[in-house]
C-alpha cells in the first residue's frame, strides 16, 4: 500500500490525482501545513525539505510533486509516452510548471497576501509573471486538447494543481479562454473529482 503525505494545497493534489487515474490504492495521511506540521521533527525526517507531498511506496521515501508523477507513471505504464516526441513534450511541461508557473503563482501569492510589509516591487514582478506564464500556457492549448498533446497526462495533472489554487495566486482566466476549456475539462474528470474531495477531508472545519 502506497502512503501519501499530503494537504489540500496546489502540490499535494497532483498525487491523489494520479493515483485515483491510475487506479492504485493509497493511505492519505494529513499534514495540515497551516498548523506547521510538516516542520514537526518525525516529518522533517521523512522529508528534509519539510514540503509536502510525500509518497512512501515500500522503502522508496520520494519527495518533489513531479518526480512522484514521473515515479507512479513509470511504475504503471500510463500517463506517460514511453519514449519520442510525446515524452519529451511531457517533460517540457513539467519542467515548465515547476521553473516557471509554480514559482510564479506561489510568490504571487504571498507577496500579496502573506507578507509582512507590502513589497509593491516584487508584487509587481511575480503577479505580471504569473500573467505571463497564463498567457504562455494558453497559447499552448490553442494548439492542443492537452498541454502536452492530444492525451491527458501527467503533464496535465502538475498544471492543474496550480490552477485549481488559481485565487491564492490572484489569478484569473478571464484572458485564458484556452486554460478555462482544458481546466473545465480536467476538473470534470471522475478521477479528479475523487482525489478533490478525499483531500478536501484533510482541511479541518472551520
Amino acid at each position: 500500500m502506497l502512503d501519501v503525505y499530503a494537504f489540500a494545497t496546489p502540490n499535494s493534489i497532483k498525487v491523489p490525482i494520479a493515483l485515483e487515474e491510475l487506479g492504485l490504492n493509497y493511505n492519505l495521511r494529513g499534514v495540515n501545513v497551516r498548523k506547521g506540521e510538516q516542520k514537526a521533527p518525525d516529518f522533517v525526517a521523512l522529508n528534509p525539505n519539510a514540503k509536502v507531498p510525500v509518497l512512501v511506496d515500500g522503502d522508496l521515501v520520494l519527495t518533489e510533486s513531479a518526480a512522484i508523477l514521473v515515479y507512479l507513471a513509470e511504475k504503471t505504464g500510463h500517463l506517460l509516452p514511453a519514449s519520442g516526441e510525446g515524452r519529451a513534450q511531457v517533460f517540457e511541461q513539467l519542467f515548465f510548471h515547476a521553473s516557471g508557473l509554480g514559482p510564479a503563482f506561489g510568490q504571487s501569492g504571498f507577496f500579496q497576501r502573506s507578507a509582512a510589509e507590502p513589497q509593491p516591487i516584487a508584487i509587481e514582478r511575480f503577479s505580471g509573471e504569473a500573467k505571463r506564464t497564463v498567457g504562455v500556457l494558453d497559447g499552448v492549448l490553442a494548439q492542443r486538447q492537452f498541454v502536452a498533446g492530444a492525451d491527458f497526462t501527467i503533464a496535465d495533472i502538475a498544471h492543474f494543481g496550480w490552477l485549481w489554487r488559481r485565487e491564492f495566486a490572484m489569478v484569473d482566466l478571464d484572458n485564458a479562454p484556452n486554460i478555462a476549456r482544458w481546466y473545465a475539462a480536467v476538473e470534470a474528470r471522475p478521477a479528479v473529482q475523487r482525489a478533490i474531495a478525499r483531500i478536501s477531508t484533510l482541511v479541518p472545519a472551520a
